[in-house]
Protein backbone atom coordinates (compact mmCIF):
# COMPACT_ATOMS: atom_id res chain seq x y z
CA UNK A 1 0.00 0.00 0.00
CA UNK A 2 1.55 3.88 -1.02
CA UNK A 3 1.73 6.30 1.58
CA UNK A 4 -0.19 9.40 0.68
CA UNK A 5 3.01 11.07 -0.36
CA UNK A 6 4.03 8.15 -2.71
CA UNK A 7 0.67 8.81 -4.22
CA UNK A 8 1.39 12.89 -4.44
CA UNK A 9 4.78 12.22 -5.95
CA UNK A 10 2.95 10.07 -8.35
CA UNK A 11 0.14 12.20 -9.12
CA UNK A 12 2.40 14.84 -9.80
CA UNK A 13 3.96 13.61 -12.24
CA UNK A 14 1.09 12.12 -13.71
CA UNK A 15 -0.65 15.54 -13.94
CA UNK A 16 1.98 16.96 -15.94
CA UNK A 17 1.10 14.11 -18.69
CA UNK A 18 -2.56 14.67 -18.34
CA UNK A 19 -2.34 18.23 -19.10
CA UNK A 20 -0.70 17.11 -22.41
CA UNK A 21 -3.31 14.90 -23.52
CA UNK A 22 -5.40 15.68 -26.30
CA UNK A 23 -9.33 16.52 -25.78
CA UNK A 24 -9.88 13.33 -28.56
CA UNK A 25 -7.52 10.93 -26.21
CA UNK A 26 -9.08 12.13 -23.60
CA UNK A 27 -12.51 11.10 -24.71
CA UNK A 28 -11.31 7.76 -25.67
CA UNK A 29 -9.92 7.51 -22.48
CA UNK A 30 -13.94 8.62 -20.80
CA UNK A 31 -15.77 6.29 -23.46
CA UNK A 32 -12.89 3.40 -22.40
CA UNK A 33 -13.69 3.57 -19.16
CA UNK A 34 -17.26 3.45 -19.90
CA UNK A 35 -17.36 0.81 -21.54
CA UNK A 36 -15.33 -1.14 -18.95
CA UNK A 37 -17.34 -0.11 -16.02
CA UNK A 38 -20.55 -1.79 -17.99
CA UNK A 39 -18.56 -5.14 -18.93
CA UNK A 40 -17.39 -5.77 -15.40
CA UNK A 41 -20.44 -4.34 -13.58
CA UNK A 42 -21.09 -8.01 -11.92
CA UNK A 43 -17.55 -7.28 -10.09
CA UNK A 44 -18.55 -3.35 -9.38
CA UNK A 45 -21.74 -4.71 -7.88
CA UNK A 46 -20.49 -7.65 -5.66
CA UNK A 47 -17.76 -5.42 -4.42
CA UNK A 48 -20.88 -2.95 -3.53
CA UNK A 49 -23.26 -5.57 -2.16
CA UNK A 50 -20.52 -6.53 0.23
CA UNK A 51 -20.60 -2.70 1.21
CA UNK A 52 -23.83 -2.80 2.16
CA UNK A 53 -24.16 -5.89 3.84
CA UNK A 54 -21.51 -4.24 6.00
CA UNK A 55 -22.82 -1.67 6.78
CA UNK A 56 -26.22 -2.95 7.30
CA UNK A 57 -24.12 -5.37 10.10
CA UNK A 58 -22.93 -1.81 11.62
CA UNK A 59 -26.92 -0.69 11.69
CA UNK A 60 -26.69 2.09 8.54
CA UNK A 61 -29.97 2.26 7.46
CA UNK A 62 -32.32 4.46 5.50
CA UNK A 63 -31.27 7.35 2.95
CA UNK A 64 -27.51 6.61 3.91
CA UNK A 65 -28.06 2.46 2.31
CA UNK A 66 -29.22 4.29 -0.45
CA UNK A 67 -26.52 6.70 -1.07
CA UNK A 68 -24.29 4.02 -0.67
CA UNK A 69 -26.49 1.27 -2.75
CA UNK A 70 -25.44 0.84 -6.53
CA UNK A 71 -27.57 -1.17 -8.77
CA UNK A 72 -27.60 -2.19 -12.54
CA UNK A 73 -29.24 1.39 -13.18
CA UNK A 74 -27.07 3.29 -11.21
CA UNK A 75 -23.58 1.95 -12.48
CA UNK A 76 -25.27 2.20 -16.23
CA UNK A 77 -25.81 6.17 -15.03
CA UNK A 78 -22.34 6.41 -14.06
CA UNK A 79 -21.17 4.78 -17.34
CA UNK A 80 -23.10 7.35 -19.46
CA UNK A 81 -21.68 9.97 -17.42
CA UNK A 82 -18.70 9.35 -18.75
CA UNK A 83 -20.12 9.60 -21.79
CA UNK A 84 -21.52 12.73 -21.41
CA UNK A 85 -18.65 14.37 -20.31
CA UNK A 86 -16.68 13.24 -23.73
CA UNK A 87 -18.93 14.84 -25.51
CA UNK A 88 -18.18 18.27 -23.51
CA UNK A 89 -16.46 20.80 -25.13
CA UNK A 90 -12.95 20.97 -23.31
CA UNK A 91 -12.60 24.11 -21.94
CA UNK A 92 -8.55 23.25 -21.75
CA UNK A 93 -6.86 25.68 -23.83
CA UNK A 94 -9.33 28.36 -24.21
CA UNK A 95 -8.83 31.98 -24.46
CA UNK A 96 -10.99 33.84 -22.32
CA UNK A 97 -9.68 37.17 -23.85
CA UNK A 98 -6.37 38.53 -25.86
CA UNK A 99 -5.26 42.48 -25.67
CA UNK A 100 -2.50 44.67 -27.21
CA UNK A 101 -1.70 47.08 -25.10
CA UNK A 102 -0.15 50.44 -26.40
CA UNK A 103 3.67 48.96 -26.03
CA UNK A 104 2.73 46.46 -28.20
CA UNK A 105 2.45 43.23 -26.18
CA UNK A 106 0.14 40.70 -26.97
CA UNK A 107 -1.82 39.56 -23.79
CA UNK A 108 -4.00 36.50 -23.56
CA UNK A 109 -5.66 34.47 -20.64
CA UNK A 110 -4.99 30.83 -21.28
CA UNK A 111 -7.22 28.23 -19.98
CA UNK A 112 -5.41 25.08 -18.29
CA UNK A 113 -5.88 22.19 -15.88
CA UNK A 114 -5.31 23.17 -11.96
CA UNK A 115 -2.84 19.82 -11.27
CA UNK A 116 -3.56 17.89 -8.97
CA UNK A 117 -7.05 17.24 -7.66
CA UNK A 118 -7.51 15.57 -4.27
CA UNK A 119 -11.39 14.68 -3.20
CA UNK A 120 -12.77 13.45 0.41
CA UNK A 121 -15.78 12.06 0.60
CA UNK A 122 -18.69 9.83 1.73
CA UNK A 123 -20.42 6.95 1.02
CA UNK A 124 -21.35 7.46 -2.61
CA UNK A 125 -19.44 5.53 -5.09
CA UNK A 126 -21.30 7.35 -8.10
CA UNK A 127 -18.88 10.12 -7.24
CA UNK A 128 -15.79 8.25 -8.04
CA UNK A 129 -17.06 8.15 -11.44
CA UNK A 130 -18.11 11.29 -11.86
CA UNK A 131 -14.76 12.94 -10.04
CA UNK A 132 -12.81 10.85 -12.43
CA UNK A 133 -14.23 11.81 -15.68
CA UNK A 134 -14.16 15.51 -14.81
CA UNK A 135 -10.47 15.68 -13.57
CA UNK A 136 -9.47 13.68 -16.91
CA UNK A 137 -11.54 16.06 -19.33
CA UNK A 138 -9.87 19.17 -17.58
CA UNK A 139 -6.48 17.61 -18.12
CA UNK A 140 -5.93 17.03 -13.88
CA UNK A 141 -5.00 13.75 -11.70
CA UNK A 142 -7.05 12.94 -9.08
CA UNK A 143 -6.35 11.47 -5.86
CA UNK A 144 -9.77 10.06 -4.02
CA UNK A 145 -10.32 9.11 -0.99
CA UNK A 146 -13.69 7.73 -0.03
CA UNK A 147 -15.44 6.70 3.24
CA UNK A 148 -15.01 3.15 4.74
CA UNK A 149 -18.55 2.45 4.31
CA UNK A 150 -17.93 2.35 0.10
CA UNK A 151 -14.10 1.40 0.07
CA UNK A 152 -14.66 -2.10 -1.71
CA UNK A 153 -16.89 -0.60 -4.56
CA UNK A 154 -14.69 2.91 -4.89
CA UNK A 155 -11.68 0.37 -4.98
CA UNK A 156 -13.26 -1.77 -8.12
CA UNK A 157 -14.41 0.92 -10.02
CA UNK A 158 -11.36 2.66 -9.77
CA UNK A 159 -9.11 -0.35 -10.73
CA UNK A 160 -11.24 -0.63 -13.64
CA UNK A 161 -10.43 3.14 -14.73
CA UNK A 162 -7.03 2.70 -14.06
CA UNK A 163 -7.22 -0.70 -16.33
CA UNK A 164 -9.17 1.58 -19.11
CA UNK A 165 -5.99 4.16 -18.99
CA UNK A 166 -3.26 1.52 -18.80
CA UNK A 167 -4.49 -0.72 -21.72
CA UNK A 168 -4.49 2.74 -23.68
CA UNK A 169 -1.25 3.48 -22.97
CA UNK A 170 -1.45 6.51 -20.74
CA UNK A 171 -0.42 6.95 -17.28
CA UNK A 172 -2.81 4.52 -15.27
CA UNK A 173 -1.81 7.08 -11.81
CA UNK A 174 -4.13 9.97 -13.38
CA UNK A 175 -6.17 8.38 -10.90
CA UNK A 176 -5.52 6.60 -7.68
CA UNK A 177 -7.29 5.89 -4.31
CA UNK A 178 -6.58 6.13 -0.90
CA UNK A 179 -7.10 2.81 0.63
CA UNK A 180 -6.40 3.59 4.33
CA UNK A 181 -9.74 5.15 5.12
CA UNK A 182 -8.18 6.54 8.54
CA UNK A 183 -8.52 9.52 10.17
CA UNK A 184 -4.59 9.98 9.71
CA UNK A 185 -4.73 9.40 5.79
CA UNK A 186 -7.50 12.13 5.50
CA UNK A 187 -5.43 14.53 7.45
CA UNK A 188 -2.52 13.98 5.62
CA UNK A 189 -4.49 14.59 2.44
CA UNK A 190 -4.92 18.08 3.92
CA UNK A 191 -1.61 19.21 4.27
CA UNK A 192 -0.29 17.60 1.20
CA UNK A 193 1.04 20.81 0.14
CA UNK A 194 3.39 20.56 -2.94
CA UNK A 195 1.97 17.90 -4.74
CA UNK A 196 -2.19 18.64 -4.30
CA UNK A 197 -3.30 21.71 -5.57
CA UNK A 198 -6.81 21.62 -4.66
CA UNK A 199 -8.81 19.65 -1.73
CA UNK A 200 -12.88 18.98 -2.49
CA UNK A 201 -14.66 17.90 0.20
CA UNK A 202 -17.92 15.92 -0.53
CA UNK A 203 -20.27 15.21 2.03
CA UNK A 204 -21.60 16.21 5.73
CA UNK A 205 -21.69 18.89 7.57
CA UNK A 206 -18.65 17.45 9.87
CA UNK A 207 -16.47 15.96 6.98
CA UNK A 208 -16.28 19.66 5.29
CA UNK A 209 -16.07 21.71 8.15
CA UNK A 210 -12.86 19.37 9.44
CA UNK A 211 -11.57 19.86 5.91
CA UNK A 212 -12.25 23.66 6.02
CA UNK A 213 -10.83 24.18 9.58
CA UNK A 214 -7.65 21.49 9.16
CA UNK A 215 -6.35 21.76 5.46
CA UNK A 216 -3.21 23.61 4.50
CA UNK A 217 -4.14 22.75 1.17
CA UNK A 218 -6.21 25.56 -1.22
CA UNK A 219 -10.05 24.31 -0.49
CA UNK A 220 -13.30 24.55 -2.50
CA UNK A 221 -15.75 24.21 -0.03
CA UNK A 222 -18.89 22.01 -0.99
CA UNK A 223 -21.82 22.61 0.92
CA UNK A 224 -24.38 21.06 3.29
CA UNK A 225 -27.92 21.36 1.64
CA UNK A 226 -30.22 22.70 4.39
CA UNK A 227 -32.85 23.47 1.62
CA UNK A 228 -35.98 25.17 1.58
CA UNK A 229 -38.97 25.46 -0.23
CA UNK A 230 -41.35 28.53 0.32
CA UNK A 231 -45.10 28.10 -0.54
CA UNK A 232 -46.18 31.32 -1.17
CA UNK A 233 -49.87 32.42 -0.82
CA UNK A 234 -50.11 33.23 -4.39
CA UNK A 235 -48.77 29.15 -5.10
CA UNK A 236 -50.96 26.66 -7.67
CA UNK A 237 -51.38 24.99 -4.10
CA UNK A 238 -51.51 21.04 -6.54
CA UNK A 239 -48.16 22.25 -7.90
CA UNK A 240 -46.65 23.35 -4.92
CA UNK A 241 -47.23 19.69 -3.52
CA UNK A 242 -45.41 18.01 -6.15
CA UNK A 243 -42.69 20.29 -6.22
CA UNK A 244 -42.07 19.82 -2.62
CA UNK A 245 -43.03 15.56 -2.70
CA UNK A 246 -40.70 15.71 -5.54
CA UNK A 247 -37.69 17.75 -3.49
CA UNK A 248 -38.14 16.04 -0.81
CA UNK A 249 -38.39 12.17 -1.25
CA UNK A 250 -37.18 11.56 -4.74
CA UNK A 251 -33.95 10.33 -3.32
CA UNK A 252 -33.93 12.07 0.26
CA UNK A 253 -30.47 11.61 1.24
CA UNK A 254 -28.77 13.71 -1.15
CA UNK A 255 -27.42 17.88 -0.75
CA UNK A 256 -30.30 19.02 -3.20
CA UNK A 257 -33.31 17.25 -1.43
CA UNK A 258 -35.88 19.97 0.48
CA UNK A 259 -35.15 20.12 4.49
CA UNK A 260 -37.73 23.03 5.44
CA UNK A 261 -41.13 24.53 4.02
CA UNK A 262 -42.20 27.54 4.93
CA UNK A 263 -45.68 28.31 4.45
CA UNK A 264 -47.51 31.45 3.69
CA UNK A 265 -50.39 31.81 6.65
CA UNK A 266 -52.80 32.97 4.08
CA UNK A 267 -52.82 29.53 2.50
CA UNK A 268 -51.56 27.43 5.59
CA UNK A 269 -55.76 26.27 6.10
CA UNK A 270 -55.82 24.92 2.76
CA UNK A 271 -52.43 23.77 2.27
CA UNK A 272 -51.04 22.20 5.01
CA UNK A 273 -53.45 19.49 4.93
CA UNK A 274 -52.47 18.65 1.42
CA UNK A 275 -48.97 19.04 1.88
CA UNK A 276 -48.86 17.07 5.32
CA UNK A 277 -50.90 13.90 3.90
CA UNK A 278 -48.52 13.76 0.91
CA UNK A 279 -45.57 14.03 2.90
CA UNK A 280 -47.17 11.35 5.19
CA UNK A 281 -47.72 8.64 2.93
CA UNK A 282 -44.26 9.09 1.33
CA UNK A 283 -43.16 8.02 5.38
CA UNK A 284 -42.06 11.91 6.09
CA UNK A 285 -41.98 13.01 9.85
CA UNK A 286 -42.54 15.95 10.05
CA UNK A 287 -41.30 18.76 12.73
CA UNK A 288 -43.39 21.58 12.67
CA UNK A 289 -44.30 24.88 14.05
CA UNK A 290 -47.20 25.43 16.65
CA UNK A 291 -49.22 25.62 13.60
CA UNK A 292 -48.25 22.84 12.04
CA UNK A 293 -48.53 20.30 15.15
CA UNK A 294 -52.24 21.56 15.75
CA UNK A 295 -53.24 21.10 12.82
CA UNK A 296 -50.88 18.08 11.15
CA UNK A 297 -51.70 14.40 13.57
CA UNK A 298 -48.98 13.07 13.93
CA UNK A 299 -46.48 16.12 13.79
CA UNK A 300 -43.87 16.83 16.38
CA UNK A 301 -42.72 20.19 18.05
CA UNK A 302 -39.65 21.51 15.74
CA UNK A 303 -36.94 22.48 18.09
CA UNK A 304 -34.60 25.42 17.45
CA UNK A 305 -32.01 22.72 15.95
CA UNK A 306 -34.59 21.51 13.37
CA UNK A 307 -34.07 25.12 11.60
CA UNK A 308 -30.82 24.42 10.80
CA UNK A 309 -30.70 20.64 9.89
CA UNK A 310 -29.98 18.81 6.89
CA UNK A 311 -31.86 15.39 7.80
CA UNK A 312 -30.47 13.61 4.53
CA UNK A 313 -33.85 11.02 5.87
CA UNK A 314 -37.14 11.18 5.31
CA UNK A 315 -37.87 13.74 8.10
CA UNK A 316 -38.73 17.72 7.51
CA UNK A 317 -38.73 20.78 9.43
CA UNK A 318 -42.17 22.89 8.53
CA UNK A 319 -43.23 26.89 9.76
CA UNK A 320 -45.62 28.81 8.54
CA UNK A 321 -44.43 32.53 7.59
CA UNK A 322 -46.41 35.92 7.37
CA UNK A 323 -44.96 36.52 4.26
CA UNK A 324 -42.42 36.58 1.74
CA UNK A 325 -40.00 38.82 3.79
CA UNK A 326 -40.26 36.59 6.63
CA UNK A 327 -39.36 33.81 4.26
CA UNK A 328 -36.27 35.44 2.81
CA UNK A 329 -34.98 36.20 7.12
CA UNK A 330 -35.92 32.46 7.88
CA UNK A 331 -33.87 31.18 5.08
CA UNK A 332 -31.02 34.01 5.85
CA UNK A 333 -30.58 32.84 9.34
CA UNK A 334 -31.02 28.86 8.74
CA UNK A 335 -29.82 28.07 5.35
CA UNK A 336 -26.87 27.11 3.84
CA UNK A 337 -26.62 29.43 0.37
CA UNK A 338 -27.09 25.56 -1.49
CA UNK A 339 -30.46 25.68 -3.24
CA UNK A 340 -33.79 27.61 -2.10
CA UNK A 341 -36.97 27.87 -3.94
CA UNK A 342 -40.22 30.15 -4.02
CA UNK A 343 -43.73 28.37 -5.33
CA UNK A 344 -45.75 31.54 -6.66
CA UNK A 345 -47.55 33.00 -9.21
CA UNK A 346 -46.56 36.51 -8.03
CA UNK A 347 -43.95 38.13 -10.30
CA UNK A 348 -42.81 40.90 -7.80
CA UNK A 349 -42.28 38.22 -4.74
CA UNK A 350 -40.47 35.88 -7.61
CA UNK A 351 -38.30 38.63 -8.12
CA UNK A 352 -38.06 39.33 -4.48
CA UNK A 353 -36.78 36.25 -3.48
CA UNK A 354 -34.63 35.51 -6.65
CA UNK A 355 -32.59 38.87 -5.66
CA UNK A 356 -32.52 38.35 -1.84
CA UNK A 357 -31.77 34.87 -0.88
CA UNK A 358 -28.20 34.15 -1.00
CA UNK A 359 -27.31 30.84 -2.27
CA UNK A 360 -25.48 29.05 -4.70
CA UNK A 361 -29.04 28.25 -6.54
CA UNK A 362 -32.28 29.57 -6.41
CA UNK A 363 -35.29 28.79 -8.19
CA UNK A 364 -39.05 29.92 -8.90
CA UNK A 365 -41.69 27.39 -9.48
CA UNK A 366 -39.35 24.18 -9.60
CA UNK A 367 -37.43 21.44 -7.64
CA UNK A 368 -34.10 22.01 -5.88
CA UNK A 369 -33.35 18.61 -6.88
CA UNK A 370 -32.38 20.09 -10.01
CA UNK A 371 -29.00 21.94 -8.90
CA UNK A 372 -27.36 19.24 -10.13
CA UNK A 373 -24.03 18.71 -12.81
CA UNK A 374 -25.64 16.19 -15.22
CA UNK A 375 -29.24 18.18 -15.05
CA UNK A 376 -27.50 21.59 -15.95
CA UNK A 377 -26.11 19.98 -18.61
CA UNK A 378 -22.25 19.83 -17.66
CA UNK A 379 -22.42 15.84 -17.82
CA UNK A 380 -22.12 15.28 -13.88
CA UNK A 381 -20.32 17.38 -11.14
CA UNK A 382 -17.56 17.43 -8.63
CA UNK A 383 -19.65 18.72 -6.11
CA UNK A 384 -21.95 22.05 -5.11
CA UNK A 385 -19.55 25.06 -4.23
CA UNK A 386 -21.52 27.40 -1.62
CA UNK A 387 -18.67 29.84 -1.56
CA UNK A 388 -18.12 32.59 -3.56
CA UNK A 389 -14.46 32.37 -4.56
CA UNK A 390 -13.56 30.68 -8.13
CA UNK A 391 -16.74 28.58 -8.47
CA UNK A 392 -20.12 28.16 -7.36
CA UNK A 393 -22.87 25.51 -7.74
CA UNK A 394 -22.58 22.85 -9.58
CA UNK A 395 -18.79 22.81 -10.64
CA UNK A 396 -18.35 21.03 -13.99
CA UNK A 397 -15.25 21.23 -16.13
CA UNK A 398 -14.56 25.12 -16.18
CA UNK A 399 -14.46 24.99 -12.30
CA UNK A 400 -11.74 22.42 -12.05
CA UNK A 401 -9.35 25.13 -14.25
CA UNK A 402 -7.56 27.83 -13.38
CA UNK A 403 -5.61 30.35 -15.69
CA UNK A 404 -2.60 31.59 -16.84
CA UNK A 405 -1.47 34.64 -18.82
CA UNK A 406 0.32 34.01 -22.35
CA UNK A 407 2.32 37.13 -23.31
CA UNK A 408 4.07 37.52 -26.46
CA UNK A 409 6.72 40.73 -27.47
CA UNK A 410 8.65 41.78 -30.14
CA UNK A 411 11.61 42.73 -27.92
CA UNK A 412 9.73 45.11 -25.62
CA UNK A 413 11.52 46.11 -22.23
CA UNK A 414 9.78 47.98 -19.89
CA UNK A 415 11.61 51.26 -18.70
Amino acid sequence: MKTIEEMGMLAKEAAYKTAEMTTGEKNAVLMSAADVLIENMDSVLAANKADVDAAVEKGITGALIDRLTLTKARIEGMADGLRQVAALKDPVGEFDSMTTLENGLIIGKKRVPMGVIGIIYEARPNVTADAFGLCLKSGNAVILRGGKEAIRSNMAVVELFRKALKDMGFDENIVQIVEDTSHETAEKMMRLNGFIDVLIPRGGAGLIRSVVMNSTVPVIETGVGNCHIFVDESARLDNAVEILINAKTQRPGVCNACESLLVHKNIAEKFIPMASKALMEKNVEIRGDKTFVSMVEGAVPATEDDWGREYIDYIISARVVDDVDEAIEHIKRYGTHHSEAIITENYTNAQKFLNKVDAAAVYVNASTRFTDGEQFGFGAEIGISTQKLHARGPMGLKELTTTKYIVYGNGQVRK
